[in-house]
């Protein structure tokens, strides 16, 4: 226990807790509306264009996260493009940005300096060695896609359960989807710092799912998942200090724990 307050005092365990928790919150909102419109993988396909972006940031020798969120964001929007107008389904868009986008990670990496530390800590997580300029951008990231889902709730969830009829209404669906996929581009890049490239889709899907077997009201469902995603990075944070094991790695064990818990608890009562 003395450790654990020790260590809680230190400025790198603070600035930890502060960006995972803010970027815990905005991947576990995000992740409700996802799912239920099935585009949960879109995260795992901008997370591999991230991994692309970061080795060209550290190729040209620029901060990879302010490198990575116009381009991901850029990315983003193509996917919805090609999901919409390029005759194929959403899943087939994400295949096909993902699998070159690492390719080209890979060769980028291979013609600087290979796969060194930076490449690799932003590849699986490295949220206890996030700095302070890092802490800001995603402090003022993160807040502002929390913003933007609480004032756009009623749009957002008119979109995800009947976008025929959200349109027949009046909604301007197509402006809400691009702004749907761009706050999830902002998300992902700001979550690679916490768990990586590798498993950042875990810190969207895992909580929102493990919310949506309490069978409760969608905004109920929204607001266990960002709980369901806070205890798991705070946890996981805590423990990956102690035991001196991966912080991204552990945070996403934890995660799963909860769902395994929560599904067992479901399963005894039926």
């Amino acid at each position: 226990m003395s450790a654990l307050i020790d260590a809680l005092q230190m400025g790198f365990m603070q600035r930890a807790l502060i960006a995972g928790s803010l970027i815990a919150m905005t991947c576990a909102l995000l992740g409700g509306f996802l799912i239920l419109r099935r585009y949960s993988m879109i995260g795992d396909g901008l997370a591999h264009v991230s991994f692309a972006t970061v080795a060209l940031g550290i190729f040209f020798g620029v901060a990879p996260l302010h490198f990575s969120v116009p381009l991901v964001m850029l990315a983003s929007l193509l996917i919805l493009k090609l999901s919409k107008s390029g005759g194929m389904e959403g899943d087939a868009a994400i295949g096909l940005l993902s699998s070159f986008s690492v390719a080209a990670g890979v060769l980028i990496a291979s013609i600087s300096k290979g796969f060194n530390v930076d490449l690799f800590s932003y590849l699986f997580g490295s949220i206890l060695a996030i700095e302070q300029s890092e802490v800001v951008l995603s402090v003022v990231l993160s807040v502002g896609v929390i913003v933007a889902v609480i004032f756009l709730y009623n749009e957002l969830f008119s979109l995800t359960f009947d976008e025929d009829f959200a349109r027949s209404n009046g909604l301007k669906t197509e402006r809400y989807n691009q702004l749907l996929v761009l706050l999830t581009a902002i998300t992902v890049v700001l979550g690679v710092r916490v768990v990586g490239t590798m498993l950042i889709s875990s810190l969207i899907v895992i909580p929102a799912v493990t919310a949506l077997q309490l069978r409760v009201g969608f905004r109920s469902t929204l607001i266990a998942s960002v709980l369901f995603a806070l205890c798991s990075v705070i946890t996981g944070i805590v423990v990956a200090f102690l035991a001196n094991l991966p912080a991204g790695a552990t945070i996403v064990v934890v995660n799963f724990a909860f769902f395994v818990v929560v599904f067992l608890i479901k399963v005894i009562r039926k």
